[in-house]
């Protein structure tokens, strides 16, 4: 066989399939009556030879399939080495609302969107929720109306065919920052600001992703160079960030009087986003909850009835005269 390793390997399975020997059915002898396995062999017999042609024609594509996937896998394995090495992953953190049983916490979502508001929507937006959402979980409906009706939403056509602007009601979206996403762009030097309202989501691990990105910023280590218009994140993927640090400590007052530091501005609007992205959370476990509980039930009262139903068959007696 030749002395390359990775041909060895294919050597040897094709002389194992040119040394397959098939033995007519000729030369064995069958029980009158076993009709089963002897068209059974026969059928083998007859497809052995297209089987081993099979076999002979496949061996190298599987070889080589098999090759250059090992390669594959080494390759990526070496990218997602070096892209590791440029990212500090985001250490897990105990939330409240993660454990089978755990709603969110809601005053911490009212001060998550108070940090939306006056911070994060000068750039992204939420474009999926509505004023409507927040009703009963965050703020009463008098409150949301008079949130809705501080922005102008253009609603059109009247009568004469024209657009025109109204104050906003609990029907309407959270605003855009931006009309469109070339006007973003040109705002952000090129840099797109992205929509909030499934980021939870879309990272990995995605509550402590972004919780250690909005806390996560510092100074640059030495050698590492930091372009213009960038910003050094480590839990930001290749460390660099054109977005600047949004938090700073003191930079809002709080309703509740709660200390608006930076890990906690980032704990709220963490929370704030992660229900943004489930608002049905505390619902769906609640009635999971239920349903768990009634099929506990059935399963108890099905159990009891095949015991009744079925008594009186397995303790009847059978006698045969």
């Amino acid at each position: 066989p030749p002395s390359n390793n990775l041909r060895r390997p294919l050597y040897h399975f094709q002389q194992f399939i040119s040394h397959l020997q098939f033995v007519s059915p000729y030369r064995r002898t069958y029980p009158p009556s076993n009709n089963l396995r002897r068209r059974f062999y026969s059928l083998s017999v007859m497809f052995a030879p297209h089987l081993r042609t099979v076999l002979t024609k496949a061996a190298p594509a599987a070889s080589a399939a098999g090759i250059g996937a090992a390669y594959a896998l080494s390759v990526k394995g070496e990218v997602a080495h070096a892209s590791d090495e440029a990212v500090v992953h985001a250490p897990h953190y105990s939330w409240d609302h993660t454990g089978f049983l755990d709603a969110f916490d809601h005053k911490a979502i009212r001060r998550g969107y108070q940090v939306y508001k006056e911070v994060c929507a000068t750039c992204h937006s939420v474009e999926q929720m509505s004023f409507r959402s927040f009703v009963g979980v965050t703020h009463s409906t008098s409150e949301m109306k008079e949130l809705a009706s501080e922005i102008d939403v253009e609603d059109g056509p009247n009568d004469e065919g024209e657009m025109f602007d109204r104050p906003g009601k609990l029907a309407d979206r959270l605003p855009k920052p931006y009309a469109n996403e070339e006007s973003g762009r040109a705002a952000n030097a090129g840099a797109y600001p992205p929509d909030l309202s499934l980021m939870i989501k879309a990272r990995h691990n995605g509550p402590d992703y972004v919780f250690s990105l909005l806390a996560g910023y510092m100074e640059a280590p030495d050698g590492k160079d930091v372009l213009p218009g960038l910003h050094y994140n480590p839990y930001f993927d290749g460390g660099l960030i054109a977005m600047p640090p949004p938090l700073m400590d003191g930079q809002l007052d709080y309703e509740d009087g709660t200390p608006a530091t930076i890990s906690q501005m980032s704990k709220d609007v963490t929370v704030f986003l992660n229900w943004c992205a489930e608002p049905e959370h505390d619902e769906r476990k609640r009635e999971g909850f239920k349903a768990v509980i009634a099929l506990g039930m059935a399963l108890v009262l099905s159990g009891v009835y095949k015991r009744f139903r079925w008594s009186s068959y397995k303790t009847r007696k059978l006698t045969y005269v």
